[in-house]
This record gives structure tokens, C-alpha cells and sequence, in this order.
């Protein structure tokens, strides 16, 4: 069972978007006999690539959920995930990153090292996964494959090293000469299936030794006995392979390889590279959280026969129902076993289990070490782990970036309500990056994501897969109200209606406070308003501050003192100083000149050095007051401070203003005094809502 193992790779395909990762898959699904026919992204026949199965991608001619596959080359099981490129689904590509063992970073030939790049990268980093380089796109004009593998070293900091050197450049790119074989690749056939190897072309000769050469003084590096054998000219093929295979396992060294998926040339010699150089599951190391030993780290072995450890890494709503994919990191899954949930210590049975091809199932018995598959009908969460019950443990949860914008949404009409209502549910399960909630403020119904086409995504879903039609716009600002100066107040509730009346008499004053929402002291003096009243004072005075008379925004920061007061022996009650206090209150607020607040965010920035300028123009032009500014590793850092109000749009705005490399982080900090011009505005517009109320 363990030699199985050893013949498994996990692998993703990623890129930034447009690197060509999908329809590279395309081509291994057809050479490894997976599919019968070639279809492309944008192709004419309307059927779309096999990996695009959502009928959005194969619209917009882009990946938006990351899909599975597996095919079979040389012997090898290979389990594939077919990544998105565009930042906004970049949760599809960590918690893909988080199960594999290895992956294929693509490139394009002409753009080389791109924004999207730079993130793939940190993420491969950040779950070290060792990788493959493929430079795509060759036969475009521009491409030059020599500049890419220059900025993998320059920009990515990878050790990369080409592996192969093309035969023609642009529109004459035939095939590749492999510098191990010292060999020409050709591709032909109609769809480049029948691979010729020759001898290399005599005008090329001299540029593939010198290129050999470069490649041996790299790789040598990963091995004594590779070093030793060029030293007394014995060097052999499975030396250098074995070299290569060793620094590519332990992420010292980038081995990098060529082609046009397109024009389907380069694959075959990549499905090579990913059986000889990527780990199989036996390769990596794998550690969990041992729930019966204080959490202590623990390492897991990809042995079958060990108890069962696996993890929940994606959720999907399918045409079989709740679709949960999971990466068998110990032990053996089998149908009708089994298994408990780890956070929630909740049996479940094993019904259903198949291997995913795209949005096809294929049913299997059981599952071993190392393998990725899919089960249904288990109620949990993203990121939850499995056992058999002869262990408790956990594997360490993945990395989720916070949203960065947000929404609200409306339905249409009443009958929709229930409709949107299970989309949002099914949403922020299937995707941790998506989030939906109800103001507490305003009452409306929120979404955040990750950018400006990730929530137009979900927007149509909720059109297309649920009927439901909803007017969106930017969230309201949480602002608040406080008073600027000190006013006292001496107000009489005095209601007399036949029978035992109403009253109360309460004075003192209102004073600003720079921390707290409100604060109610007394100092009363010779039982001017009998104690067991007082506590009536304060809940009246407190039961307005939820919506001031300025903007009508809850009002925050105010210290009440009552030092005087009046009661009568048998018309004060509760109820009678509970409306002197609010009377009280709503009189001296209006006389003490208040002002609007506004939420103030603690944004930090980053991004390459080569756009610091441009981090700090964003902030300043958003009403933003820098608090400082770091470099390191060729990153800058921009910590600042910048009103919430005007931060709708940014995301879209940053990233065109540094070609997309660049994040940001944002948290609450406090609230300052908006600008006079703006309180203007805000004032005006309560009045023009509470104009439009008072007609209706």
C-alpha cells in the first residue's frame, strides 16, 4: 500500500489570471486520456474548457471556484486542482495550496512575472510547496523565456533554473531542447500528442551546451555525487535527476520548463517533471494538533494502515447536494465507516464517496493516505478534520484573508427575502472570504468580499441559481453624535389628568467626555429627588441616546451630572422621572451645539518599493494621515489613518493604481469630528429624510 502512496502527486496548477493555468490542464486531462477532445476557454463550440463547468466561467472566460480532477501518467496517480487567478478568489487558491504537496506555478512567456504571481508565491510559501516553473505562451510575439526565468530570480527571489531551451522564438516556436538528454522535443500530430525526440539542430548545438553547462552549476549545488561526477567528466542522467529532485523538495531550487499549452507543445515533458521532481505524499511532512495532549504538534505519517486523519478543505453545493472535498492525510477512508468531526465531536457516517473530475463523480470504495476526494451528506465547516475515534486530532487551520469590501443588498420584493436569505447560507459556507450580516444600526443586510467582481459573482449566482433580483449600494457609515460644550438643563415633567398626576423636576448639566458612551453621575444633596428614582433619571436620559436630532445617528461621549431636583409625595413615579430625564436631555442636547462623528480606520498598505508613491497618493487623497512608513525585502509598508467613509472603492482603486501588486488591512481605531462642509452635507440630508417621512 505505501509503494501507492509513493506513486501519488498532489498537485495545483497556478498563475495569475491569463497565464494560460486552464487551458494547460486542458491538455494534461487529453494526453493523459482523461478527455476524448480539446476544448478551449473562450472556444467556438460553446462548450468551454472541462475544468470551467460553471456556466459564469465559461461566460467570462475565467476560473472562479477552483475544480478537481485526476488522471494517470507513467504509472502515477495525479490528483490536480485547477486554480483561479483573479485576486478576489484568492481563498480558492490558499485552501487549494493548503492540501497539496506540490505545484505548478505557470507563466506567461511575455508578461512573466505579474501581480497574481507574487501572491500565488507567498502563498506556496507560506504552506511550503515545493514547485514547478512552466513559461507558457512561447508562440506569442514577445515571448523570451530567458527575461521570465530572470525575474523569477529577481522579483520572486526563486532559485530557477531552465530545464529546457525552445527551438524558434514567437511564431516559430516548435519545440524544446532538453538539457538533461540533450535532446530536440518535437510535437506533432493534430493536437501534438505524438512526441518526437531527435538529435538537437546542428545552428543550435553550442547554445544548449552552454545552457547545460549553467543548469549543472546550479543543480549541482543539491548534490555531492553530481558535483564529483562533472569534476571527472561521468556525469549521468539519473544524477541529475536525482540533484534536481532534492532541491525542488527542499524549496531551495525552481526547475523550469517550456511551451505553448495552446499550441499544444511542452506538456508531455512537463507531466515528466511533475512524476520525477514534485514529492508524492511519503515526501512531505505533515503535522496536527493532538486534542488529547494540550494541543501539542504531532507528525502524521501518509501510511494507510495508521488511524484516519483528514481534512475538510472546500464545501460546494452541487448537483449531488452538499459536495465536501477532503485531503486523506492518514489511515484508510472507507464507504460506510465512521468518522468523527474534530471540533464538533459529531459521528458521522461515510456514505457516498467519489473522486471529482471537474463537476463529474466517479464512486469508489475507499480512499487511502494521501488521496483528495469527495464525500456528501457530512454537515460541517471549511477547515474541519476527521478521525476514526481511536485518535483526537486536528490539522492546523488555513490562512483566510479578511474582506476588503462591502455591500448592501435588497431584494427586489418581499417574496425574495427567503430565497436570498438561503444563497447568503450557502454562500458563507461554501466560501470563507464571503460574509453577510445584518447591520445592527441601519438594518441593512450586508456582504463583504474580496473585491469589486467577487461580489458581482455572488450577485448573479443569487440571480441565476436562486431567482432572486437585489438592489445593492454602499453600506452606511456608523457615524455617531457627541455635544461640543457644556449646557445645563433644569426641565419639570409636570401631567395632571384627574386623579393622582405625573411628576418630576430634574437640573444639572451635560459635558462632553473624551472616552465612554455615557456616564451619569449624581450629586444630589438632601434627598432632592429620592433615590429610588434617580437610577428612573438615568434610564430616560439613556433611552434617547439611540438616535440624536443632528443626523439621527446614536449619540456617544456625553457625561450627565444632576445636582438638583424636585419630587411630589404622590405624583412622582418611575414613569414621571423617566420622562424628565429624557425630556432633560433632548432640550440642553440641541443647546449644546453637537457634532458629527465619523469612524476612523487604521489602514496599512503594502506593496513593492517601486510603488511607494503611489500607497501614499491613495492614502492622501482619502482624507488619510500617514503615521509612518517601513521597507524590507523589497516591500514598503504604509501605516495610516483614514476616515471609513471615504475607503468604498478603494480596493479597485489600489490595485489599479500599482497594476494589482499591492494589499491592504483595515481595522476600527476611533472616532473624530467630521469636517465642517461635511457635517453640513450629512445635516442636510437627515432633513431631507425626515421631510420625505413626515409626507409619507
Amino acid at each position: 500500500m505505501l509503494s501507492e502512496v509513493t506513486r501519488t502527486r498532489n498537485i495545483g496548477i497556478s498563475a495569475h489570471i491569463d497565464s494560460g493555468k486552464t487551458t494547460l490542464t486542458e491538455r494534461i486531462l487529453f494526453y493523459t486520456n482523461r478527455i476524448h477532445r480539446i476544448h478551449e476557454v473562450r472556444g467556438k463550440d460553446d462548450a468551454g474548457a472541462t475544468m470551467d463547468f460553471m456556466e459564469l466561467e465559461r461566460e467570462r472566460g475565467i476560473t472562479i471556484a477552483s475544480a478537481a480532477t485526476h488522471c494517470e501518467w507513467e504509472g502515477n496517480h495525479i490528483n490536480i486542482i485547477d486554480t483561479p487567478g483573479h485576486v478576489d478568489f484568492t481563498i480558492e487558491v490558499e485552501r487549494s495550496l493548503r492540501v497539496l504537496d506540490g505545484a505548478v506555478l505557470v507563466l506567461c512567456g511575455v508578461a512573466g512575472v505579474q501581480s497574481q504571481s507574487m501572491t500565488v508565491d507567498r502563498q506556496m510559501r507560506r504552506y511550503r510547496v515545493p514547485r514547478l516553473a512552466f513559461i507558457n505562451k512561447l508562440d506569442r510575439s514577445g515571448a523570451n523565456p530567458q527575461k521570465v526565468t530572470d525575474q523569477l530570480c529577481e522579483k520572486l527571489k526563486h532559485n530557477a533554473v531552465l530545464m529546457q531551451i525552445p527551438i524558434g522564438a514567437e511564431a516559430d516556436f516548435e519545440g524544446v531542447i532538453d538539457l538533461i538528454e540533450m535532446k530536440a522535443c518535437y510535437f506533432d500530430g493534430p493536437n501534438g500528442e505524438e512526441l518526437r525526440v531527435v538529435d538537437i539542430p546542428e545552428p543550435l548545438i553550442h547554445e544548449a551546451e552552454a545552457a547545460r553547462e549553467h543548469m549543472l552549476d546550479v543543480v549541482s549545488m543539491f548534490s555531492d555525487d553530481l558535483m564529483e561526477a562533472i569534476l571527472e567528466d561521468h556525469v549521468t542522467d539519473d544524477l541529475i535527476h536525482d540533484a534536481v529532485r532534492a532541491g525542488t523538495l527542499a524549496q531551495e531550487l525552481t526547475p523550469v520548463f517550456l511551451g505553448s499549452a495552446y499550441k499544444n507543445k511542452g506538456v508531455q515533458p512537463l507531466l515528466d517533471a511533475v512524476n520525477a521532481y514534485l514529492p508524492s505524499p511519503v515526501d512531505v511532512e505533515n503535522t496536527g494538533i493532538d486534542l488529547s495532549n494540550e494541543e501539542a504538534p504531532i507528525a502524521l505519517n501518509s501510511d494507510p494502515n495508521k488511524p484516519l486523519v483528514a481534512l475538510a478543505f472546500k464545501l460546494e453545493d452541487g448537483r449531488y447536494g452538499q459536495l465536501t472535498y477532503l485531503r486523506v492525510y492518514q489511515g484508510t477512508l472507507a464507504k460506510a465507516s465512521s468518522i468523527v468531526n474534530s471540533r464538533t465531536k459529531k459521528r458521522h457516517r461515510v456514505g457516498r464517496l467519489g473522486r471529482m473530475h471537474a463537476d463529474q463523480m466517479e464512486e469508489i470504495s475507499e480512499a487511502s493516505a494521501g488521496d483528495i476526494v469527495a464525500l456528501f451528506g457530512i454537515d460541517c465547516a471549511s477547515g474541519d478534520s476527521f478521525t476514526d475515534e481511536s485518535v483526537q486530532i486536528a490539522m492546523t487551520s488555513m490562512h483566510v484573508p479578511a474582506p476588503v469590501i462591502s455591500l448592501f443588498v435588497k431584494p427586489s420584493d418581499k417574496q425574495a427575502e427567503d430565497n436570498l436569505s438561503k444563497a447568503l447560507g450557502r454562500f458563507v459556507r461554501e466560501d470563507p472570504t464571503f460574509h453577510a450580516g445584518v447591520d445592527e444600526e441601519s438594518g441593512q443586510t450586508l456582504i463583504a468580499g474580496m473585491g469589486e467582481l467577487h461580489l458581482d459573482v455572488y450577485i448573479e449566482r443569487m440571480k441565476r441559481e436562486y431567482g432572486v433580483v437585489v438592489e445593492t449600494g454602499a453600506p452606511q457609515v456608523a457615524y455617531r453624535e457627541t455635544i461640543s460644550q457644556r449646557t445645563e438643563f433644569n426641565t419639570t415633567h409636570k401631567k395632571q389628568t384627574g386623579g393622582s398626576g405625573q411628576f418630576g423636576r430634574v437640573a444639572g448639566h451635560l459635558e462632553p467626555m473624551s472616552e465612554g458612551d455615557f456616564e451619569f453621575v449624581s450629586r444630589i444633596r438632601g434627598g432632592a429627588i429620592p433615590t429610588e428614582y434617580l437610577p428612573s433619571v438615568e434610564k430616560g436620559m439613556q433611552s434617547v441616546m439611540g438616535k440624536g436630532s443632528l443626523i439621527g445617528f446614536p449619540i456617544t461621549g456625553v457625561r450627565v451630572v444632576v445636582d438638583d431636583g424636585q419630587s411630589h409625595s404622590v405624583d412622582s413615579s418611575d414613569m414621571a422621572f423617566q420622562a424628565a430625564g429624557r425630556k432633560a436631555f433632548r432640550e440642553a442636547y440641541r443647546r449644546s451645539k453637537p457634532i458629527a462623528l465619523e469612524p476612523v480606520m487604521k489602514l496599512e498598505v503594502e506593496g513593492p518599493n517601486e510603488f511607494q508613491g503611489a500607497l501614499l497618493k491613495t492614502v492622501m487623497q482619502r482624507r488619510g494621515t500617514i503615521i509612518g512608513t517601513a521597507e524590507e525585502d523589497g516591500f514598503c509598508r504604509v501605516e495610516s489613518e483614514v476616515p471609513l467613509s471615504e475607503m468604498f472603492g478603494y480596493a479597485t482603486d489600489l490595485r489599479s493604481m500599482t497594476q494589482g501588486k499591492a494589499e491592504f488591512t483595515m481595522e476600527f481605531s476611533r472616532y473624530v469630528a467630521v469636517p465642517a462642509e461635511i457635517q453640513r452635507g450629512l445635516v442636510s440630508e437627515f432633513g431631507a429624510k425626515l421631510s420625505v417621512e413626515e409626507e409619507d
